[in-house]
């Protein structure tokens, strides 16, 4: 099987939704692992879920743990160029050769597991490939970001070292329930017995229905908020974070090369878990400030140095949004924001937009052509804008989207690309490609 081959399949597989709202979904995972031998239990695991956050605590979890000697796996959605960032040893993507030998390696179990429990899903199947590449490659642990929700999520085959559930706040309401409540005890499916569970979650009526499920199962519970300490110092370096974080076993010294205060709590979620894992995997203090330090994150509050300043970042729900405008007002206070965004229909946009439209500056709205995931359409999200007040223009095509809002700003405006995962990696890499070279090297990430 060729690359190419296996992005063909992997396409004819995308109906994530409806898998997801299956309740025999985790039966179907476990089944195709059972064929594949079951490559998940071969190496200890880090479990990490929540509405936002999961993915930057994920990479600086494995960071620490890289920084500590150990080989990491890690595998983390959505990705930004390709599927083979799904599956990362030490940081470095499978290759495409070897991501199309594993999958041709799989389709007997994929076949099999398809006539038995129905076709294994888009997500399901990146899924076990990613378990199955980790153990080929002999990791000493790997980080697993949840899916979606935590209950039926694939990713609920582990038996992992420590389990987190960063936040919870309003996503995928369509499977996960219309309530914090309900998307609380959906998230909360991932504790088990025994299993510490870290969380940094700050609503209360969240918090107690996980610290209910907590005491159901016997998984001791730990509060960020309880258990850490954050002291934000002040740092030799403009763009960056330092902070000193106290747990109940230890200080760290952090120097966080990330903007955003959300990333400081992030930090904190994956330091209280890392100090929860066994002898022998539970890194000193002197790695965890060392694999903090060097964590890279593409796509998040991440910004190049041209004029106007253009940042990058995936933002596609309110509570997203939300940590993106603090970022914003923090790292650019007075300046007028030019956002440049396209949203996955199903996403709540309005409450995003009115996020962002607290900001001073304007929005371009653009469009993307993903087979299975279709963009919210341009007039929606203008009338969105205007009931906020604020004007905007519709530009189908996100590269001429962003040439148009580099042109309204003025130098020391800020260019925004923003909210869908799709928009962000194509206008990404067309900066790379074009651009970054002209304007330096980014500061951050």
């Amino acid at each position: 099987m060729t690359f190419e081959e296996a992005q063909r399949y992997l396409i004819g597989t995308i109906n994530e939704t409806v898998s997801r709202a299956q309740p025999g979904r985790l039966v179907r995972m476990r089944t195709l692992l059972r064929r594949l031998g079951d490559p998940q239990d071969r190496y200890p695991t880090l479990h990490i879920g929540g509405t936002s956050g999961k993915g930057s605590t994920c990479t600086m979890a494995a960071s620490v743990l890289r920084a500590h000697g150990l080989r990491v796996g890690l595998h983390t959605k959505p990705h930004l160029r390709s599927v083979t960032e799904r599956a990362r040893v030490d940081a470095a993507a499978v290759s495409e050769e070897r991501f199309a030998e594993l999958l041709g390696e799989m389709m007997p179990a994929l076949e099999a597991t398809a006539a038995d429990e129905g076709r294994p899903s888009y997500y399901e199947t990146l899924l076990a490939l990613a378990f199955l590449h980790f153990a080929r490659e002999h990791v000493e642990v790997a980080v697993i970001e949840v899916g979606i929700g935590g209950t039926l999520d694939g990713t609920n085959v582990l038996h992992p070292e420590v389990a987190v559930i960063t936040n919870v706040g309003f996503d995928h309401m369509e499977i996960l329930g219309d309530t914090l409540e309900k998307i609380a005890f959906d998230k909360a499916g991932i504790a088990k017995a025994g299993i510490p569970l870290i969380s940094d979650v700050d609503r209360a009526e969240a918090r107690v229905v996980i610290e209910e499920r907590c005491a159901q199962v016997g998984a001791p519970f730990l509060s960020v908020r309880d258990l850490v300490a954050i002291e934000k110092q002040a740092g030799q370096g403009r763009h960056g974070q330092q902070a000193l974080m106290t747990t109940p076993a230890g200080s760290y010294r952090v120097d966080l090369p990330l903007l955003g205060g959300f990333q400081l709590r992030n930090a904190a979620t994956a330091i209280l878990a890392v100090e929860q894992l066994r002898e022998g995997l539970r890194p000193a203090v002197a790695a965890v400030e060392r694999g903090l330090a060097e964590v890279s994150l593409a796509g998040r509050v991440e910004f190049y140095p041209s004029r106007p300043v253009v940042v990058f970042d995936v933002a596609h729900n309110p509570d997203k949004a939300g940590a993106l405008a603090g970022a914003l007002r923090e790292e650019w206070p007075g300046r007028r924001f030019h956002f440049v965004v396209g949203v996955v229909e199903g996403k709540d946009a309005r409450e995003m937009i009115g996020i962002w439209s607290q900001l001073p500056g304007s929005f371009i709205f653009t469009s993307f052509v993903v087979p299975g995931r279709p963009a919210t359409r341009l007039q929606r999200l203008q009338g969105y804008a205007q009931g906020f007040g604020r004007a905007s223009r519709a530009i189908n095509d996100p590269v001429e989207a962003l040439a148009v809002a580099r042109r309204m700003a003025e130098a020391d405006d800020v260019v925004v690309v923003t909210g869908s995962t799709f928009v962000v990696a194509e206008l990404r890499e067309w900066w790379l490609a074009n651009v970054s070279s002209v304007s330096g090297p980014r500061s951050q990430v």
